[in-house]
């Protein structure tokens, strides 16, 4: 959580825990949902926007995204990430600015650049007609004074895959097809103007039916929450306000790194480059921006997300699968119809917080528990950090008696540095064997909603991670039934003779 969104950060949870206390109840009508407007923004003066009336449809567009629903009604979209229209009218129109530096010279060399006539003399300096500029950029490279600047709205200076734009309105609009569900719009936004649909209803629903509904938590979760909190206490924490159980996602980690490291061996023997398929975000750019890549490079194992959920499945077909992460992509992840057994949903880290308070539990007052629990290698753990999925791998192969000295491999975390390996490896220049991509700075533990800075999560999470046994990756597979679900994206099951590297 940014502490400086605190304001934000208040609302989103306080419309979250509402909505939850609703679905509870079994009163999430429309006339309950409109008192819970007006309770919010009282009036009939009003504290966030210019009038109660704007400020109460920013309420309705926040409550239908904690349903899951589209917040504007009139523009219905499959995307996971979604604009509230009302939120989203206070950032300037144009991208391009007159400052107070212009010395409105006589040469207007601005005026001569400009070959859309948006530029002309006002009373004191030059301006800039937002209807007809076309952000070429011209006129700024031509000011003598560097009088004209260049300025990006937050969401779109955030946003890795160039998703974002603006109507005739200056109202934001994302492109599903180039939308990699990233998230890092969401954060950026100061108005709150962009957020995620939540599943928090329906996963109540699914509770109250009697379903076996079973968390899965992502690696990531080890020191979101102090080092107080261990696996075993948030696995506690969620079986007492209504989950089956929790599985670490951490043994997800194990499960890919040890099929992925079969084809990164395949790969090796034939000159082949390869990608890791564990980051979603990192894989939606590669199917919208390089689709080519996608087809010819990309791994074709499941995430761990995906592996721990049909692990989950091929036991009781009926439960109910719920991920647990910093993952905003995660959502888009479970909503692909091509993934079978797939994560029926996911959720972040402040929507579980709002889940358990809605139960009556605080997730920092819960007591720790003295159970000992741990499901993934050390290596598993470590796929949340820049680099872990990699290194996991390698281990795997070492594990299958495979020789890594000669192996080289990107290491990409953050949008630019994912963005420039596969231009290089879509060029044919790209040096290293294999490429691990995560599009967060700092691997998921840098995700977009992550709980506490990354520093304050590292220092707790390797202090929890030194109470971890040290159990090899192919050893602690062998606990469970790898033969009776797929671990790749086709869902082709492996023979038992295509897993005896798991005998060894």
């Amino acid at each position: 959580m940014n502490t400086n969104d605190q304001g934000l950060h208040d609302l989103k949870h306080r419309v979250m825990l509402e909505v939850c206390r609703m679905a509870w109840d079994d009163c999430l009508t429309h006339e309950e949902r409109e008192k819970v407007v007006k309770t919010m923004i009282p009036g009939p003066k009003p504290t966030l926007r210019c009038c109660i009336y704007k400020e109460r449809e920013i309420i309705r567009g926040r409550i239908r995204l904690a349903m899951g629903i589209d917040p504007d009604v009139t523009k219905p979209t499959k995307n996971i990430v979604a604009v509230i229209p009302a939120a989203c009218d206070d950032c300037p129109i144009q991208d391009h600015m007159v400052t107070d530096s212009c010395r409105f010279c006589l040469g207007r060399s601005c005026l001569a650049a400009c070959k859309f006539g948006a530029i002309s003399p006002g009373d004191t300096k030059m301006k800039i007609d937002p209807a007809k500029c076309k952000s070429c950029g011209m006129c700024a490279k031509a000011c003598p004074f560097h009088a004209i600047i260049h300025s990006k709205r937050p969401c779109q200076a955030s946003c890795p895959a160039g998703a974002i734009s603006y109507d005739e309105y200056g109202l934001c609009t994302i492109d599903d097809e180039k939308c990699i569900h990233c998230g890092h719009c969401i954060h950026s936004c100061p108005f709150g103007a962009i957020g995620s649909k939540i599943f928090l209803v329906d996963i109540i629903r699914a509770i109250k039916e009697g379903k076996r509904v079973i968390a899965m938590c992502a690696p990531a979760t080890e020191g979101q929450f102090g080092n107080r909190h261990s696996m075993a206490t948030i696995r506690a924490a969620l079986m007492k306000a209504g989950f089956a159980d929790m599985v670490e996602v951490g043994l997800g980690g194990d499960m890919t790194a040890a099929y992925e490291a079969r084809e990164w061996i395949e790969a090796k023997k034939e000159g082949r480059k390869m990608t890791t398929s564990c980051c979603p975000a990192f894989i939606s750019l590669m199917h919208h921006h390089f689709p080519n890549q996608y087809e010819e490079n990309k791994s074709t194992t499941v995430s761990p997300m995906v592996a721990v959920s049909r692990y989950l499945k091929s036991q009781d077909p009926d439960c109910v699968t719920v991920f647990i992460g910093p993952c905003i992509a995660k959502k888009g992840e479970t909503l692909n119809e091509n993934i079978a057994d797939n994560a029926d949903y996911a959720i972040t880290y402040g929507e579980m917080v709002v889940f358990l308070r809605s139960t009556g539990i605080e997730i920092t007052q819960f007591e720790p528990v003295d159970e000992t629990y741990q499901e993934a290698s050390l290596y598993g753990k470590s796929f949340s950090g820049s680099g872990g999925v990699a290194d996991a791998v390698l281990e795997a192969m070492k594990e299958m008696g495979e020789d890594t000295s000669d192996i080289s491999v990107l290491r990409c975390a953050g949008g630019e540095e994912c963005r420039k390996a596969l231009l290089l490896l879509r060029s044919g220049r790209l040096k290293e064997d294999f490429v691990e991509g995560m599009i967060c700075p700092g691997g998921c533990i840098g995700g977009p909603s992550k709980h506490e800075t990354e520093p304050i999560v590292m220092k707790a999470r390797n202090e929890l991670l030194q109470t971890a046994d040290d159990r090899k990756i192919l050893d602690n597979l062998k606990k469970y039934p790898m033969d009776q679900f797929s671990m790749y994206r086709d869902g082709h099951l492996d023979s038992t003779e295509g897993q005896d590297f798991l005998k060894q």
